[in-house]
């Protein structure tokens, strides 16, 4: 019995040094401060296409993901485009927003980055810094969304949207297309830039243990430095890019004082729209409307909006506001069921200044604001002003630097007519002028 218990006893002290062993878990959640600066690309005016050619200096590296929420069937496609680009691209970095990051890294084999949430009327730090690419896996909202993540930027990163949510105006690309999107969008650049590309000497490795061992599709065979030397699509093959116009958004009080925002530079961009609405107000409001510094008219509606042609097909729709391409610089001013039926909604230039002031003679002393879908804190009260105008989005030189960089698929590689997208868009999402009732194919719904 003596002999037993002195075998029993080393086995029980080993156990017991393992168990307090001091050795540093795997970092599978790192801080966005630890990724190299952002890459910024070129977008580039073909005559006669409309859209822009988007050229990259060198391939981009930090790659931001966001998705629908509590979604599992997203997660999972989540979970497998992340894979997919860590295994096929050298260099690419993945960054998740804090929630995503936490519920999905366990169930990767490399770590992913992220930030810290932003105060209210703020956004994340270093984000604008360190984006080169965002990739959206939803619908309109989580664009929105990804939009709003650079709402104190001028200038944000090319977006790759995927549609997955269920009515959308703004995704582009269907989920099952992703390996070809993203080749698209990665290989998209001036040939000679990517060929001078030097190989980082962690990647001087043939092997790469995240790589698979074996794959039948093309577009999961690991992309390596050499690949892409002299490889890019070439001028006529780029990504197309559509420039989404934003709006800039101030809210100011009685004293002038700006309210809207906690950032150095004070406006907020918008994608959507900027909206004055009584909330849970029961009576109409009076808000005074100003263009281009004149007095227009003194509106007495529920509400009023101010849209730029991406938001044209979302509340401004319905509430009886145009359809305008988004290609037209402009902004739309549509009132939310005013009360006089011959207020009818306006389309003026994007460089006209629109103001929008709290009178008076208001029963309810305070109407709400919301910025693409986000409520402005303390609302709005008499004499605060929302004042909006369009984004400048060309310098004095010519170069393409504000707006949305929305990444849109090409037509058969027919320039004249690559805009076709939009217009398949508006009759398949719409139903443009489509018929009441069952119409069969013989007519005999007639």
């Amino acid at each position: 019995m003596m002999l037993v218990q002195r075998r029993i006893l080393p086995w029980r002290r080993i156990r017991s040094a393992r168990s307090f062993s001091s050795t540093p878990a795997r970092a599978l959640i790192r801080s966005i401060e630890d990724l190299p600066d952002r890459i910024k690309p070129s977008y580039v005016q073909r005559p006669p296409a409309t859209l822009l050619s988007l050229q990259w200096p060198s391939p981009p590296r930090n790659i931001l993901i966001t998705k629908k929420k509590r979604t599992p069937g997203i997660t999972e496609s989540l979970v497998e485009y992340t894979t997919h680009l860590s295994t096929t691209y050298p260099s690419i970095n993945i960054i998740l927003p804090p929630e995503s990051a936490a519920e999905v890294h366990e169930q990767l084999s490399f770590p992913v980055y992220t930030y810290k949430e932003p105060r209210p009327d703020s956004t994340p730090q270093h984000l604008s810094d360190k984006v080169d690419l965002v990739c959206t896996l939803g619908g309109d909202g989580t664009i929105l969304r990804a939009s709003s993540l650079f709402s104190h930027s001028a200038t944000v990163p090319p977006v790759l949207s995927f549609a997955m949510g269920t009515i959308g105006f703004l995704g582009e690309w269907k989920f099952k297309e992703y390996k070809r999107a993203f080749r698209e969008v990665y290989m998209s650049g001036a040939s000679d830039a990517y060929a001078k590309l030097e190989v980082p000497e962690h990647l001087h490795s043939t092997t790469d243990p995240r790589t698979p061992a074996s794959t039948s599709d093309p577009l999961d065979q690991p992309l390596s430095y050499n690949d892409i030397r002299g490889k890019a699509m070439g001028s006529n093959r780029t990504a197309r890019i559509l420039l989404r116009n934003r709006l800039r958004v101030g809210v100011f009080g009685p004293s002038g004082q700006r309210i809207n925002s906690t950032h150095s530079d004070g406006d907020t961009y918008a994608l959507n729209e900027v909206i004055v609405h009584r909330g849970s107000s029961p009576h109409l409001k009076i808000v005074d409307v100003y263009v281009g510094g004149r007095f227009l008219t003194e509106g007495v509606a529920d509400g009023m909006i101010i849209s730029s042609p991406t938001g044209s097909t979302a509340y401004s729709l319905s509430s009886g506001g145009s359809i305008v391409h988004p290609l037209v610089p402009s902004l739309l001013l549509t009132p939310i069921c005013p009360r006089s039926l011959s207020f009818r909604p306006l389309v003026l230039p994007a460089e006209t200044p629109i103001t929008l002031r709290l009178g008076e003679k208001n029963r309810g002393r305070e109407v709400e604001v919301s910025i693409d879908g986000k409520r402005i804190s303390g609302g709005m009260g008499v004499g605060m002003e929302v004042r909006v105008v369009g984004e400048e989005v060309r310098t004095a030189d010519g170069d393409w630097v504000g707006g949305v960089p929305s990444i849109v698929r090409g037509v058969n590689g027919l320039e004249e007519r690559e805009e076709d997208h939009w217009v398949g868009g508006l009759n398949a999402l719409l139903k443009f002028n489509y018929p009441f009732g069952d119409q069969d194919a013989d007519g005999a719904g007639r």
